[in-house]
């Protein structure tokens, strides 16, 4: 499997363009799973379900299914947070992992970046960062610059990228291949 992050800071336009990109990649042959970084205490259960007394009566994993999905809920318990790979080992194979968040992790990624966000470039400092997708012309880029309003021409430089040989971004599944 493939991992690309589509990296920024908050309010830069990351889920805006991950949402445009996956049906595209996906109309063009892919098979896409994404990961979420949420850097605030979220859930997805509701209080008073099943799953969430679980959860509350001390259940490490809690998974639900039903006949169109599953949802698998890990408490950690005081554990530390699993890294990228360790969450990425757990998904099921595809072709490609698109990744929101985990900005300062070694991962290859596209930085979206907007000058209104008032925010400095994550690229510059980070040597992982293959592209740049803005609104904006950015003079001296070291890395190719995407338009951040053509969602297909970020797709086209990621199909393209996805085919470089000694390509990085692969994760090894061990047995699990």
């Amino acid at each position: 499997m493939k991992i690309l992050g589509i990296a920024g800071w908050s309010g830069s336009g990351k889920t805006t363009l991950l949402s445009d990109l996956i049906p595209l990649l996906i109309a063009r042959g892919l098979r896409i799973s994404t990961i979420k970084h949420a850097h605030h205490e979220f859930d997805v259960d509701q209080p008073g379900k099943d799953s969430y007394r679980h959860r509350q009566a001390g259940a490490t994993e809690v998974l639900i299914s039903s006949a169109k999905r599953f949802a698998l809920m890990h408490e950690h318990r005081g554990a530390a947070e699993p890294t990228l790979n360790e969450l990425v080992a757990k998904l099921a194979p595809v072709d490609l992992v698109l990744v929101e968040g985990f900005k300062n992790e070694s991962y290859p990624k596209i930085e979206v970046w907007r000058r209104s966000v008032g925010k400095p470039m994550l690229q510059p400092a980070d040597p992982h960062v293959i592209a740049v997708a803005s609104d904006q012309a950015i003079p001296d880029l070291a890395v190719p610059l995407l338009d951040a309003n053509r969602p297909s021409q970020i797709a086209d430089f990621i199909l393209e990228w996805m085919r470089k040989p000694g390509l990085q971004g692969e994760v090894c599944r061990g047995a699990a291949q």
